[in-house]
């Protein structure tokens, strides 16, 4: 739970914005032309920071260590073009609801 909270450095305010956005909706890995992973990832991401942690299923633990797996592997990559502020990579990361530039 601590590393969720770590890894999960955006607020649901925040997330639910970027989740808005175009740039969020372009990135990341896609089955078809539907959602992307992450961005699915970022909507139960919300939900798991509504929910108070008595009520967190095996399922909602399961996909918080997905979240910090997911995180530490995509930080320890970088960015792959010069402004990491307008990266693929960063976006990426926000979608699942680490945004690097507020480390």
């Amino acid at each position: 739970m601590a590393d969720f909270k770590q890894a999960v450095n955006m607020t649901p305010a925040q997330l639910e914005k970027w989740l808005a956005s175009e740039d969020s909706r372009r990135v990341g890995q896609k089955h078809g032309a539907g959602e992307s992973v992450g961005h699915q990832s970022g909507r139960r991401i919300i939900e798991l920071l509504h929910r108070p942690a008595a009520e967190l299923s095996e399922d909602d633990l399961a996909h918080m260590r997905k979240v910090v797996g997911y995180v530490h592997r995509h930080l320890a990559q970088g960015p792959s073009k010069s402004d990491p502020a307008t990266s693929d990579w960063r976006y990426s990361l926000m979608n699942w609801g680490h945004d690097p530039q507020k480390d």
